[in-house]
């Protein structure tokens, strides 16, 4: 037989219950402040104690209410639901919780909501979180999410979402589906490689910064880097600092390219210097930016091909440094032609500076491409670029910049003919 405390605790769980029951939308309201600020953080043990053995009978009520809400542009209280909801998935040793809202489907119901455009994004938000819940029980949720087009609910989120705080939320937990997930990592890898050419510069970060993080465990498992090097390319464009940072924190991912993934396309010719110009003029819409003495990096808002230019500039000195067998490919393919293009492109000095670096190794590693550039410039500035290839392009004057611009430089004759990977003869096409 039950005692007297128990019975009477049975029989405040049962008020409590109907109570709920009959309760309008601001009555719940107020049963969930309570809650939340009653339970929040408390164990299972604790919720079991608090509700008399009976905490399973208000989840369930709680994951009904969000079933026949959430569909609805009236969705009262969502966020307090949610975060009810999350303090059982969350409480230590509560793993039947989590398997108990699994079971009425709370996987699909969290997943359907990130799609929903009368939704908040806070609470979103708060779906994303419970959804990392999920997946921290373990890899056969994290499974559970991505059987249910949790991938591609989770990216589109990411690259539409205007709130970086659900941004993040969303980075966070891609990753840690991307991690000890092996039946579904290449499926979340493809996913953020999707986001690349969105139009949000952070969804762009977010997503590079992942795949940063993901290229090894992909590379280990015989996958490669699926589909990504027009992707990557793709964000070259991009005038946001952060995103080039991320592209350039890919080098490693880029070498992987560049070894591995054979491409049949050629090597185009980037447009003779009097094209330059005629650009120049067509986008002479941009405000200009007064210089900064004479090593002003731009002379105004640059044209995103010649932000994209210099990006590849920088990309294939990086590329070449990696190793030297890398560094041959680049001598094979022309590239030392398309640096001397960008040397003199006088209408975006970052192109210029980036790739009078990148010429400069090219210089000091190949007696092959330091004899060409000695030939096509002469003494005086082969000599200036080898001291100081930082500030190189600011002595070159618009005669010497054409020139550099329509001189063509051989690939080496005693060089062993090799076919153009993706990502060198990406950055050529793509940039020059």
């Amino acid at each position: 037989m039950t005692s007297a405390k128990e019975q009477e605790a049975i029989r405040k769980l049962l008020v409590f219950l109907q109570e709920w029951d009959h309760a309008h939308k601001a009555a719940r309201s107020r049963i969930l402040d309570n809650f939340i600020k009653s339970n929040d953080g408390k164990t299972e043990p604790e919720l079991e104690l608090e509700f008399s053995q009976g905490a399973s009978l208000f989840l369930a009520r709680l994951a009904a209410w969000l079933r026949m809400t959430y569909l609805y542009t009236d969705s009262t209280c969502l966020n307090k639901l949610l975060k009810s909801i999350g303090i059982f998935l969350s409480a230590a040793s509560g793993r039947r919780y989590l398997i108990e809202f699994l079971e009425v489907g709370g996987v699909s119901m969290l997943l359907e909501m990130l799609g929903l455009n009368h939704l908040k994004e806070e609470d979103k938000r708060e779906s994303v979180k419970l959804l990392q819940l999920v997946a921290d029980a373990g890899r056969k949720y994290k499974e559970l999410i991505c059987e249910s087009y949790g991938v591609r609910s989770l990216t589109e989120l990411l690259a539409t979402c205007s709130s970086a705080e659900v941004q993040d939320e969303v980075q966070v937990l891609l990753d840690s589906l991307g991690r000890g997930n092996p039946k579904y990592r290449s499926q979340v890898y493809k996913g953020l490689v999707a986001v690349l050419p969105c139009g949000s510069p952070r969804a762009q970060q977010l997503a590079l910064q992942t795949l940063r993080g993901m290229q090894d465990p992909v590379g280990e498992v015989g996958e490669g880097p699926p589909a990504l090097p027009e992707p990557l390319l793709a964000v070259l464009g991009s005038g946001h600092l952060e995103v080039q940072h991320q592209v350039q924190s890919r080098r490693v991912s880029l070498r992987h390219v560049s070894q591995k993934a054979n491409s049949s396309s050629h090597v185009t010719t980037f447009p003779p210097f009097s094209h330059l110009r005629n650009v120049s003029k067509r986008h002479s819409h941009f405000p200009d930016v007064p210089p900064v003495g004479p090593t002003a990096l731009c002379l105004g808002e640059p044209v995103p091909a010649y932000v994209q230019q210099a990006a590849a500039a920088k990309a294939i000195g990086m590329l070449a440094k990696e190793s030297a067998a890398v560094a041959e490919e680049p001598v094979q393919l022309k590239a030392m032609h398309s640096l001397m293009v960008a040397v003199g492109n006088q209408d975006h000095a970052l192109s210029q500076r980036h790739a009078s670096i990148s010429l400069e190794y090219f210089v000091r590693t190949s007696p092959f491409v330091e004899d060409l550039v000695r030939k096509a410039v002469g003494p005086t500035l082969f000599q200036l670029l080898k001291d100081s290839p930082e500030t190189w392009y600011t002595k070159i004057d618009p005669g010497q910049a054409e020139e550099l611009a329509s001189s063509m430089m051989a690939s080496p004759k005693d060089m062993a003919r090799m076919q153009p990977t993706a990502a060198f003869s990406g950055l050529l096409n793509t940039a020059f």
